[in-house]
């Protein structure tokens, strides 16, 4: 539990500063057109580092910073509805996709796993 955590701390923040600092390379390397608001794209950017710090400080300790892990499974879900949603609207191109491959997905199982492994343990306790 610890070192996913700490491996997707490292993401995240290393995943949150490139947005923040390049804000329009994620869309260069897709083909896709540039963003006319890019502050919105890096605002994203610094919540998803911010989320890193979280899994950083959740990992010293998991079982009792749980809630950190229930927050970023739940994000790493919604994101990809939202996608789902959006793409069937026709509001977003099919290659965003590609963001949620690495942001999301590969994190399904290994959260999943944490998240259980307090339930049967400790019964979601939050104390």
């Amino acid at each position: 539990m610890k070192l996913t955590l700490q491996l997707a701390a490292i993401y995240n923040i290393l995943w949150g500063a490139w947005v923040v600092l390049f804000p329009q390379m994620f869309w260069e390397l897709v083909g896709m057109e540039p963003l006319n608001q890019p502050m919105v794209w890096q605002g994203m950017g610094m919540v998803i580092g911010v989320y890193g710090l979280g899994y950083w400080w959740a990992s010293y300790d998991p079982m009792r910073h749980w809630p950190i892990v229930a927050v970023g499974m739940l994000g790493k879900i919604l994101g990809p509805l939202g996608f789902v949603f959006n793409y069937a609207q026709g509001k977003v191109p099919f290659e965003f996709i590609y963001t949620l491959i690495t942001n999301d997905f590969i994190w399904w199982i290994p959260f999943f796993l944490i998240l259980k492994k307090v339930h049967v343990d400790y019964k979601w306790k939050l104390t």
